[in-house]
């Protein structure tokens, strides 16, 4: 009983270490043959300088970069990013049916008026004046200033000369006035030389050198005719100044008779009040000679002073309807004085704008007239050191015409 007991556990123990030992060869084997398998390398990418590297990076957005580049997700957006709501519709405005669409433009001018004023005894500037001083009347109403300051700057001028084989008196006055004016020119200014008998002729162009404009006065030796044709030479001085900008100043050095024009007076003077940013001194010659002659006997001699207070009575109205000055000197020893207060004149000005009343653009001629007040609104009274009343004179424009509308 008991040796069939011990053979039965001896064959049970063979059987479990048998099983036990095919069960290790099974799960031994895969990884032998995993072991004795040789290492294969890892292939190294072609070094090629010409051909780039894929960018691998993830973009901001997501999505594919590449063929085998990594795959990145949707970046999220922040709140402050979100666009903002739109804007209401604008209101939709409609017409009646009887009344159509149209636009509205309005356009206020503005009118810059020069204004000099000068001692009548001394023809000295008068400064220190304030806005409040002036009054300004456009067809004899009243505008407003609303600017204003003191002008002081360089000149651009025309030396206008008649130059006629008339009389030695009358060109001996010229070219004294044309030394005195060229010695009171300072070296910012510009200046040009043009004389007339017949014809107009244009000595020297614009220029800033004075010694240019001395030898231009040396070279007017002989003149060529008799004949004095004014109003052309001034009409043609205004056609070529008007091209130039800014404002400019016609010195014009004549007898003041004009004998063979092919313009009128009633044509030169509505040039004169039409052109814009001009403004004429008028210096009339022969007035020695005329002095020795005047009132003597004989109907030629009365017919020919009639002639020269025409002259002086149209040099006195080229110079106020453009805010300018008029002399008439007698003797060579005037001219330093004359110029001195010209110069003083042309370069000292108060400067007023205003919009005025009538904005009509009619073109039509406005008149104008200035006036001094003092601060309770009287007129303005000056005095000397010795509490003596002192006269003054006020330069400026006669009038303007009106921009014309065009449609």
């Amino acid at each position: 009983m008991s040796t069939m007991r011990l053979l039965h556990l001896y064959h049970c123990r063979r059987t479990f270490s048998l099983a036990l030992v095919i069960l290790a060869v099974l799960v031994g084997a895969p990884l032998s043959q995993a072991q004795t398998q040789p290492q294969q390398p890892s292939p190294q990418p072609s070094q090629q300088p010409d051909q780039q590297t894929p960018d691998q990076t993830a973009p901001a957005a997501g999505g594919p970069s590449g063929d085998t580049g990594a795959i990145a997700l949707p970046k999220k957006k922040d709140k402050s990013e979100e666009a903002p709501p739109p804007a209401p519709a604008a209101p939709v405005v409609k017409n009646p049916p009887e009344l159509s669409n149209y636009s509205l433009r309005v356009d206020v001018p503005e009118v810059t008026l020069d204004v000099g004023v000068l001692l009548e005894k001394t023809g000295q500037f008068v400064p220190n004046l304030k806005p409040s001083n002036f009054r300004v009347y456009e067809n004899g109403t009243e505008q407003k200033v609303i600017g204003f300051k003191r002008v002081e700057a360089p000149i651009t001028a025309l030396l206008l000369c008649e130059f006629a084989s008339t009389s030695y008196y009358f060109i001996y006055d010229m070219q004294n006035a044309a030394w005195a004016f060229a010695q009171q020119l300072r070296p910012q200014d510009y200046v040009a030389l043009m004389t007339f008998d017949m014809r107009t002729r244009i000595v020297t162009d614009f220029t800033q050198d004075k010694s240019q404009l001395y030898n231009a006065l040396n070279s007017l030796m002989i003149p060529g005719f008799s004949e004095r044709n004014l109003f052309d030479a001034l009409n043609e001085s205004e056609d070529r100044l008007s091209r130039i900008p800014g404002r400019k100043y016609i010195i014009l050095i004549a007898s003041g008779r004009d004998t063979f024009s092919r313009i009128t007076l009633d044509k030169i003077l509505q040039k004169v009040k039409n052109t814009p940013d001009i403004t004429i001194y008028a210096v009339s010659t022969g007035g020695a000679l005329r002095a020795m002659t005047e009132g003597g006997p004989g109907f030629n001699q009365q017919l020919r002073d009639l002639d020269y207070l025409q002259a002086d009575n149209q040099m006195k109205t080229f110079a106020k309807l453009t805010g300018g000055m008029w002399f008439e000197p007698r003797f060579v020893g005037e001219m330093p004085d004359i110029f001195s207060a010209i110069n003083q004149a042309i370069r000292s000005k108060y400067q007023l704008v205003y919009r005025p009343t009538d904005t009509k653009q009619d073109g039509t001629y406005r008149k104008l007239r200035v006036e001094l007040v003092d601060d309770e609104g009287h007129p303005l009274r000056m005095q000397d050191e010795k509490h003596k009343p002192l006269k003054y004179e006020i330069i400026a424009r006669d009038g303007y015409r009106a921009r014309q509308e065009v449609e």
